[in-house]
């Protein structure tokens, strides 16, 4: 064989390599942003970085398989082969093992010392590739084909050529099924939301069953937290409560928009669920964000070995473990599917089913102090003897987003049976000025008064009557609150017959 057709079989390999890892990472590139900002890149760089880098890859594939640009598209080979491996070079310097993401989710590990000897293996096919570029005539695949005597070189390009082909639409075929899973999980939401709000009875598409199946043996696993203290799954099962496992890295954007409700679960429902992030990011990354948002028990997990185990779906995503120990949940991937898993389990922590017992009926409201939106104090108890409904709410709240409309109609009506409505809101003032509502809206960022009467989550409603007395269960679900927000049925039957049932 001639060294122009040893370099164009190097060439073919090359562009085998590099397209499918271009593709592959568009295709994915929420997991490349967090794997360049987990390599250490500048925070104002990476989404661009993120973009740049599988376009390189693309372009030098283009380049490989053209006789004329053959010697500079092994050029930016060789340029990139080296940019990646000192990257790699100087995080195994720093004991760190970030996740290479080399084809996206075709293919991703912990970077490690095989992934810059594949990277050398690929710098000499790069090097083959420029020396029959530069001392030799270059070959033209097509008419390589039709001259050579060499049958079986023949075939072996065409089967790189399928390779190419195959490899590229697996990476089309993952970003597909992707956003397939997006458009099942936006329906699924859609018709819920049309229906009963929390109800689940509808013949709506489950969650995707991720991860590890319920019922198997929790992986175990030691590590650490931000602080250098040893963590177990033993240590965080100790308590007897289930454990919701948070994977998370201080790169990713959603991850970022969660955490401060991440802290308010710690904080509120430590009495019924043990909440721990796990978190693939570095210790400085790590600890500026445990710092920024007052979390607790957030774990170290830099080579991804417990995301791995339990099979996590990128991230942010979580998984319930049992206190016994089993996985007690598929994997939730994402904000909405993390907020109904939590919910859920406080409902089976609690005993309850769709609805929150809260505080004792007729047993006098907690003395909490209410700032409202314009800083004045916003009172529970009406001053002309009305009834009020508290709505806990959060904007940022699926669920209540589904019924804010209908919310807002009850909050713009004179119903003479209705009662007063005040909004307790945990979500940012600006989001929740944005809301829209005419009636006394008040602002509890930590959930320290939704605590304080024994809700769990949003939306939730309370009656109080007019001397500032419990008179209803806390209420789940947009039909159930919007009933009792528009007085219907009759307040005071209701109230009556609750407490007749209370006292019986």
């Amino acid at each position: 064989m001639t060294l122009g057709a040893l370099g164009l079989v190097a060439a073919l390999a090359l562009a085998v390599v590099f397209a499918a890892a271009g593709v592959a990472k568009l295709a994915d590139l929420g997991g490349t942003r967090t794997a360049v900002g987990e390599f250490g890149a500048p925070k104002r760089l990476v989404t661009m970085l993120a973009l740049v880098l599988p376009t390189a890859e693309i372009t030098v594939a283009i380049l490989v398989l053209t006789a004329p640009s053959r010697a500079v598209g092994a050029v930016g080979a060789l340029a990139l082969l080296g940019v990646f491996s000192a990257a790699i070079a100087v995080n195994l310097a720093r004991g760190r093992t970030p996740d290479c993401h080399c084809f996206g989710q075709l293919h991703s590990a912990p970077a490690g010392w095989k992934t810059l000897v594949r990277n050398g293996l690929l710098a000499i096919l790069a090097g083959i590739t420029l020396a029959a570029g530069l001392t030799a005539e270059p070959v033209s695949a097509f008419s390589w084909i039709g001259n050579s005597s060499d049958r079986l070189f023949a075939a072996a390009l065409c089967v790189m050529l399928v390779a190419v082909g195959t490899v590229t639409a697996a990476a089309f075929s993952s970003l597909l099924r992707a956003h397939g899973k997006v458009l099942l999980r936006l329906d699924d939401v859609e018709r819920r939301l049309a229906a009963t709000g929390l109800d689940g009875s509808h013949d709506a598409p489950p969650a995707p069953k991720l991860g590890l199946d319920p019922g198997m043996v929790a992986p175990s696993f030691v590590t650490r937290d931000v602080a250098g203290a040893s963590v177990s799954l033993d240590d965080l099962l100790r308590p007897g409560l289930p454990l919701l496992l948070l994977f998370s890295s201080p790169t990713c954007g959603p991850c970022n928009d969660l955490m401060p409700e991440v802290a308010a679960w710690q904080g509120a429902l430590s009495d019924s669920i043990t909440v721990a992030i796990v978190s693939g990011g570095d210790d400085e990354a790590s600890i500026a964000e445990s710092r920024a948002y007052g979390l607790e028990r957030m774990l170290v997990d830099h080579e991804l070995a417990i995301f791995e185990a339990y099979r996590a779906a990128g991230t942010p995503s979580a998984v319930l473990v049992s206190p016994d120990g089993a996985i007690a949940s598929h994997v939730a991937p994402g904000p909405d599917w993390i907020e109904q898993l939590l919910l859920g389990a406080i409902g089976r922590v609690d005993g309850r089913n769709g609805s929150d017992e809260g505080l004792p009926i007729g047993s006098r409201i907690p003395d909490v102090s209410l700032q409202g939106l314009d800083a004045y104090p916003v009172s529970l108890v009406s001053d002309v003897g009305e009834e009020t409904i508290v709505v806990f709410w959060n904007p940022d709240c699926g669920f209540c987003e589904s019924m804010r409309d209908d919310l807002l109609t009850v909050d713009g009506s004179s119903l003479l049976a209705a009662p007063r409505l005040v909004i307790v809101s945990s979500g940012e003032e600006d989001s929740t000025r944005a809301e829209g509502f005419s009636c006394a809206v008040a602002l509890d960022p930590d959930f320290a008064v939704g605590a304080a009467f024994g809700a769990n989550g949003t939306p939730l409603a309370v009656l109080i009557d007019s001397e500032g007395r419990i008179a209803s269960p806390l209420t789940a679900g947009a039909e159930d609150i919007l009933a009792l927000a528009s007085g219907r049925p009759s307040t005071a039957l209701a109230i009556d017959h609750i407490r007749e049932g209370a006292t019986s």
